[in-house]
């Protein structure tokens, strides 16, 4: 799995857990939805994303 696929599949999961809490537990849940919304608008543009960079020194540790 490419580090693309693999931010892709965090940003959804994230969101989708979010929203779950955001339903059964606070509507401040939707604030983490929007944040996470937010970095992947930011990172299309500035190519600066965390969890690549996360990512990446985990890769290359293992």
């Amino acid at each position: 799995m490419t580090i693309d696929n693999k931010i892709r599949a965090f940003a959804g999961t994230f969101i989708l857990i979010s929203l779950i809490l955001s339903q059964y537990h606070s509507p401040y849940w939707l604030y983490f939805t929007a944040f996470v919304g937010f970095n992947l608008l930011q990172s299309s543009f500035t190519k600066f994303c965390p969890l690549e960079m996360i990512l990446r020194r985990v890769s290359n540790k293992s």
